[in-house]
């Protein structure tokens, strides 16, 4: 496997959580696999006060318990820590980019790194417009001699016009082809291997349609509740959270037309089309097909769980919703008329994230009498965790007369032996080492999804009248979700029982 070139990887905001849970785990990953650079330096930039030594030290106490105690692991994770390095400096301060620069420069000498360099802002959304003028400033996002590339983390905009003008102001300073919108979700295998999936086989793709599918599941749910991201998570929301990024690009990736060919531009394009082709909802529609909730107290196996208003730094009568349920449409002729059904949450009862095809029924029920369970054909496609592919359809049950049984044909990743499957910050980090941004978000696809859910957020913010419903934690959500599927004789997959029973809608 050719080497990617020589580089330097500047993280801001390096002494906060992100850097320690997944950027710098990431990186050693991809170090122990010798899929790194032959010769290449990490430079955490913050404010706090730390040196080089220092620096490594935090990592190494912090991040050496995740990995084995063998002795040839610890020293591989020393080597590794020898090419970590730390600036202090404030982000504010345009003196200390050019003391970012020599820094840079200093390190270049020692690694050959011949001017490659990325920048990562693991930073708060609202310094993104800041560094990158900044760095623009210094001549730091020039690409003679070497590549620049800089990396941004969602969100990316608050709403439409601040990613407008987001885009615009990044984009005086770096080309498009420089920047890096990174959405963790299409890192991890199976939403990759969707693409393959669809287009590496010709049995599904002939199905893939308006004429055989009834509609589309897509689930992101989480088991916890919002930790100590109280201060972020109760000015964002879950559509804002997750429906804006993540769950928007896994139906772009479903929904997208075959590209004319596998590289990043054909792809990105074939996922904008379908971002710009959903059919906007309109403020009086809002209460109809979008259905939000959150969570209350409840006692899951004797232990108290408190309600999202009882958490750290929540407003104690928050409106921020930790659920939210919608039914979408796409406008084109893959996908006239069949209804994707969108769904994430906290507190849930299960860590699950999966899309769930579901197949129209024949048209005929030749085995009405004989059915045990009354299932329609489902693809289902697990994200996370338990990674794989299950396909259930009806078979004879033996012995005398037509029971019909549902069965499943499931594929687990883990069936395929000792193979590793990368964790998505490093299957990101090395396309973005190896200048590959098709697994990445472009200004387009950002301002189509957020042109989308905007209005939403809107007719929330104009209409306080929308209803807001508590659903008790350790359960489904709230039950109003169920009403998205009326007409259709259908409801949510349900892959676990609930901890907790739902009660009767309850309005905050």
């Amino acid at each position: 496997m050719k080497k990617p070139e020589n580089c330097i990887v500047t993280i801001f905001g390096a002494s906060g959580d992100l850097t320690r849970r997944k950027l710098l785990p990431a990186l050693f990953d991809l170090y122990r696999k010798n899929m790194l650079p032959q010769s290449f330096a990490i430079l955490g930039v913050a404010r706090s006060e730390f040196t080089d030594h220092s620096f490594r030290q935090k990592m190494a106490d912090e991040l050496s318990g995740s990995y084995p105690s063998g002795r040839a692991e610890r020293e591989k994770f020393a080597q590794f820590l020898e090419r970590v390095h730390y600036l202090r400096m404030d982000f504010a301060d345009s003196g200390a980019y050019q003391i970012l620069k020599a820094r840079l420069i200093s390190l270049d000498r020692e690694t050959q790194a011949r001017g490659n360099y990325i920048y990562y802002l693991a930073t708060t959304p609202r310094l993104y417009e800041t560094i990158s003028i900044q760095l623009g400033r210094v001549a730091l996002n020039r690409e003679s001699p070497g590549w620049k590339r800089i990396v941004f983390e969602k969100p990316f905009g608050f709403d439409l016009q601040s990613a407008i003008e987001l885009n615009r102001s990044v984009r005086q300073v770096f080309s498009e082809e420089q920047i890096y919108r990174i959405d963790h979700y299409l890192g991890k295998e199976t939403v990759q291997n969707i693409l393959a999936f669809r287009f590496a086989n010709g049995i599904f793709e002939p199905l893939w349609n308006r004429n055989y599918i009834h509609h589309v599941e897509v689930t992101a749910a989480e088991s916890i509740g919002i930790g100590d991201r109280g201060g972020y998570y109760d000015g964002a929301g879950a559509l804002r959270d997750m429906v804006q990024n993540h769950l928007l690009q896994v139906v772009a990736t479903i929904a997208m037309e075959p590209p004319v060919r596998f590289d990043a531009k054909s792809v990105r394009d074939e996922k904008v089309k379908i971002l710009q082709s959903l059919c906007p909802i309109a403020p009086e529609e809002v209460p109809e097909r979008v259905v939000r909730g959150q969570y209350v107290e409840s006692t899951i196996g004797g232990e108290k769980i408190p309600g999202y208003r009882s958490e750290k730094r929540v407003a104690p009568n928050s409106r921020t919703e930790t659920f939210v349920a919608l039914k979408l449409f796409i406008d084109n002729w893959r996908w006239g008329g069949v209804p994707f059904f969108v769904r994430t949450g906290k507190r849930l009862p299960v860590r699950l994230s999966e899309v769930a095809i579901h197949f129209k029924k024949t048209p005929q029920r030749l085995f009405k009498e004989n059915l045990e369970t009354i299932e329609d054909n489902q693809l289902i496609i697990r994200i996370q965790p338990n990674e794989g592919i299950l396909l259930r359809f009806g078979m004879k049950r033996p012995g005398a007369g037509f029971q019909i049984k549902s069965v499943d044909m499931d594929f687990h990743y883990r069936d395929l032996g000792e193979i590793d499957i990368p964790d998505a910050y490093a299957r990101l980090l090395l396309d973005c080492i190896e200048g590959d941004p098709t697994l990445y978000a472009r200004y387009d696809a950002v301002e189509a999804s957020w042109r989308f859910v905007t209005p939403i957020l809107q007719a929330w913010q104009d209409n306080p009248q929308i209803k807001l419903y508590g659903y008790p934690a350790g359960s489904w959500g709230p039950r109003e979700a169920s009403r998205l599927f009326e007409g259709t004789g259908e409801d949510w997959r349900y892959p676990k029982e609930p901890l907790v029973p739902a009660t009767e809608p309850i309005e905050l």
